[in-house]
């Protein structure tokens, strides 16, 4: 799930970790409004995508003056940016943050990445910080410092010692560098965060602490937990573009969506499945429409949501249903199917191929229940006869 920055500092303020001032801005009246409000002479105007490299590609601005701020504000919203961390097609940017000027004495990197296979934490810093940690990484590996965290015990003061020694953190700064780290680590941890990485963290011209720019990555399977995450997601719905709302909408009922540019909608439990499916329909001269896991606690109300998801492509001739019957039960998935149909009235024809755990009690209520629905025994004849409907139009 990608947050934008602003956001990720209103988690972060939340935690007691010193961040610049800063106002999120629509416009540009807003903009020299902020400005004025946060005070000063100079400003940064920093454009929100859910990426890094903004600076690079024209994204982030030092404004001196109100009239650089309208200036550089007019410039950046309404930008398609391309970053070295975005698709081909760049993020649009309908909104900037105004951010006070920091006076930086010295650019350092920080941040704590869940390690999963050795069930443990990595708390990473080097004294290189606010270039791209990738080249770091790859260029100067030297550079860049880890100790490792034990999950029950938490971060530990020698965690901190063992970072700031080798980042070289001034001693007239080391007492704020714990009680900042100590925060961003609380952070880290309370939001089931994945990676919280700062980069840079700074040491200004008193030298105190302040978290520049940050990157959230969390898990997902710990969101239940945090209403208040996820409801970043539809903060700016109106800006969504309707393939990440439904991908977005997907999430809320742990269906993972994809949309694609076929006419043949796909409904299949199992990420595997779901890939030989849309790999058998290609096979056979078709184009899936999509790609959809309703996972292994699907149940009714969450195929009916996923048949509303996938109904929002207006190209839609079929749609085929490939299910595995485990521990979503094929009668399941059957009732799930007669729901969608009567709740959404749909009038697009169904191939539906099950087999497993209550198969023959899955299909007899397909069966009477006189929808337009094919029960087919295997995935080769499923894609045929969807392709064929597709191409023809045809439902027999």
């Amino acid at each position: 799930m990608n947050i934008y920055e602003y956001q990720g500092k209103e988690i972060l303020r939340k935690f007691n970790v010193t961040i610049p001032k800063g106002i999120l801005c629509m416009n540009v009246d807003e903009a020299i409004k902020a400005a004025k409000k946060i005070g000063g002479n100079s400003w940064v105007i920093k454009a929100q995508i859910h990426a890094g490299g903004r600076g690079k590609c024209g994204g982030i601005k030092l404004a001196q003056s109100l009239e650089q701020v309208e200036k550089y504000t007019k410039k950046i919203l309404g930008m398609q940016l391309i970053t070295s961390q975005t698709n081909q097609k760049g993020e649009n940017v309908f909104c900037v943050l105004i951010e006070e000027y920091i006076d930086i004495k010295k650019e350092l990197y920080i941040s704590f990445m869940t390690d999963r296979v050795q069930q443990n934490i990595i708390f990473m810093g080097s004294n290189k910080g606010g270039m791209d940690i990738e080249i770091i990484s790859k260029n100067s590996p030297e550079l860049l410092y880890k100790t490792i965290i034990d999950p029950l015990i938490g971060l530990t003061k020698n965690n901190i010692d063992n970072i700031s020694k080798k980042i070289s953190i001034p001693k007239n700064s080391l007492i704020n560098f714990y009680e900042e780290i100590q925060n961003i680590y609380k952070s880290y941890w309370e939001t089931d965060s994945l990676l919280l990485e700062i980069n840079p963290l700074v040491i200004n011209s008193k030298n105190k602490i302040i978290s520049l720019d940050i990157k959230f990555n969390f898990d997902t399977n710990a969101l239940f937990r945090h209403p208040e995450i996820i409801s970043y997601q539809y903060a700016h719905k109106k800006y969504i573009n309707k393939i990440d709302l439904m991908e977005i909408e997907a999430s809320k009922f742990d269906l993972t969506y994809i949309p694609l540019n076929g006419n043949i909608g796909c409904l299949v439990n199992g990420a595997g499945l779901a890939m030989a499916t849309m790999d058998t329909i290609k096979l056979f001269g078709g184009e899936p429409a999509n790609f959809l896991d309703i996972g292994g606690g699907a149940t009714i109300k969450t195929i009916t949501e996923a048949f509303k998801i996938m109904m929002q492509q207006n190209n839609l001739k079929t749609i085929l249903v490939n299910i595995f019957g485990g521990i979503v039960r094929c009668d399941i998935v059957a009732y799930g199917i007669i729901s969608a149909f009567k709740s959404l009235l749909l009038d697009i024809p169904l191939i539906v191929r099950m087999k497993g755990t209550n198969e023959d009690i899955g299909k007899k209520i397909l069966t009477k229940s006189n929808l337009p629905i094919i029960n087919v025994n295997n995935l080769e004849e499923a894609a045929k006869k969807a392709i064929f409907i597709s191409k023809n139009n045809n439902f027999k």
